[in-house]
């Protein structure tokens, strides 16, 4: 399964540590090292590669390469000075997370720079983090956000990014009413009528950016404010090791003491019955104490599939405001500011093309321009139209538009690794390969696709959304019990959706 890290603020600012410069070897190719060392960082490169884009893994993880292990101590080689300091400022937190789960407490990462057939250590940190809380586990510990005894203001943990804020997001005709409320909030939180404030639209148009803009200007102007930024993930992790652990009381306690509540993704609190009906109650609390809850959501919340209808009411209470896809003209704007924010102003021509070219999310756009000014940056290269073409095809995989997964792929990926005739999917035999082979469709589909369940069932001789509800349920608790089904699903994925 996929191993996602990214709702997971569990550590403390690691220390920064600088050392002499020392001598290298060259670095080995992760994917033929068999060494301790490279078996170790390839588990950390399977833990990454999950929680980024397949364009940003192969762009600044793919060249890394492993030197040594010793002494608790990870040495890794980069190919320049503008790679490591781009993996520090971007990338810091979940190498972080990585090198505990993988290493251990206590690791160190060391980056060293190969520099006209010379090395040159930059600089080495030392991760300084907890031991862990039970015995270690396949998976990292979720550390629950509070503590029984501890002073109520003391070390509140907001988990917002400062990098997202007003000022650097760009807004426009697809965006303007969520980003009008979203300024409104800020300025007043818990006293306008859009309490509770939901942001819902596809992936990659910015809702995470604008909801933790408005948890940054609130405590801008109240330091003292307790904002929270959360995810459902999260929420329900944290709920669930508070049950484990009998610290329900304190979790309650501590979410419903927050002035600003902020759960992005709400969509994945679909099925978790216990957890909707906590939120429910901290919804209300917080709701009549005049806090601000502010949600995001892939959809609707009229739209929401096995969500309590309680819940569906309230998130209606406030104002909901939908994020759309940007048109040319703010696509040009994003890249054009995003370039300035990277120190390379790009060519006209370059900026206009990649505009017209990749349409599908503004996480897509900006990535495809990162992915230019790090081959202009590492690989000496000038900035070309020809070499913004090629970042492009290697985007959109040729086709120059991003073309949407549909079901077809998926049943011919899944019918293929499991030896099955396509037709056999929508049919009405009952055999354990075939309706397990359908189930995984109709999970997929639900997980990489923006289709209805009763669109899903279309698909399959027609049936009705509760069996698919049913189908993507049974592949849930796969997950959690069947690790050959798990592994299985996993991979499909990555085969679908080219990860």
């Amino acid at each position: 399964m996929a191993k996602k890290l990214d709702t997971l603020n569990l550590f403390p600012q690691a220390a920064k540590e600088v050392v002499t410069p020392v001598r290298m070897v060259a670095g080995k190719d992760p994917s033929t090292d068999q060494s301790e060392t490279g078996k170790l960082w390839k588990q950390c490169l399977d833990i990454i590669r999950d929680n980024v884009s397949q364009q940003v893994f192969k762009t600044w993880f793919e060249p890394i390469r492993s030197i040594s292990w010793e002494n608790r101590e990870m040495t890794v080689q980069v190919p320049s000075q503008f790679f490591y300091e781009w993996l520090e400022e971007h990338y810091y937190g979940l190498l972080q997370k990585t090198i505990y789960q993988v290493l251990g407490a206590h690791a160190r990462l060391k980056y060293e720079v190969v520099v006209e057939n010379t090395t040159e250590t930059l600089e080495q940190r030392t991760i300084k983090l907890p031991a862990f809380r039970q015995s270690p586990a396949s998976s990292v510990q979720t550390q629950l956000p509070f503590t029984p005894t501890a002073p109520v203001q003391a070390n509140f943990p907001a988990y917002l990014n400062p990098r997202y804020t007003f000022d650097n997001f760009i807004n426009g005709e697809s965006n303007q009413l969520a980003f009008s409320a979203a300024q409104a909030v800020s300025e007043n939180p818990g006293r306008t009528r859009f309490n509770p404030l939901v942001l819902y639209g596809n992936t990659g148009l910015g809702k995470t950016h604008l909801v933790q803009a408005i948890g940054n200007r609130i405590i801008e102007k109240n330091r003292m404010a307790r904002v929270l930024y959360t995810t459902s993930e999260r929420f329900t992790m944290e709920y669930v090791n508070a049950i484990q652990s009998n610290k329900v009381n304190e979790f309650t306690a501590f979410y419903r003491s927050v002035d600003v509540l902020i759960v992005d993704d709400i969509q994945f609190f679909a099925g978790k019955e216990k957890t909707q009906d906590n939120f429910f109650h901290t919804f209300n609390s917080l709701h009549q104490q005049g806090k601000q809850l502010i949600l995001t959501s892939d959809r609707p919340p009229k739209e929401l599939q096995d969500v309590d209808d309680r819940l569906i009411s309230r998130f209606q209470w406030g104002l909901t405001a939908d994020v759309q896809l940007p048109d040319y003209e703010m696509r040009m704007a994003i890249l054009q500011r995003k370039s300035l924010d990277e120190g390379m102003e790009m060519p006209l021509a370059i900026v206009e093309y990649i505009a017209r070219h990749v349409t599908s999310s503004v996480r897509e756009l900006e990535g495809c321009l990162i992915s230019l000014i790090a081959k202009v940056s590492l690989d000496g290269r000038e900035a070309t139209l020809d070499l913004a073409k090629e970042v492009v095809r290697g985007v959109t995989g040729g086709s120059g538009m991003l073309r949407p997964l549909n079901m077809d792929d998926i049943k011919e990926e899944v019918s293929t690794y499991y030896g099955l005739p396509i037709d056999l999917l929508a049919g009405k035999t009952r055999k354990h390969e075939v309706v397990l082979a359908r189930q995984v469709c109709m999970y997929l589909a639900k997980q990489l696709t923006n289709m209805s369940l009763k669109s899903i069932g279309s698909h399959f001789g027609g049936r009705d959304h509760t069996t698919v509800l049913h189908s993507i349920q049974m592949i849930e608790n796969y997950l959690d019990t069947d690790r050959t089904v798990a592994q299985s699903v996993e991979l499909l994925r990555k085969k679908v959706s080219h990860d």
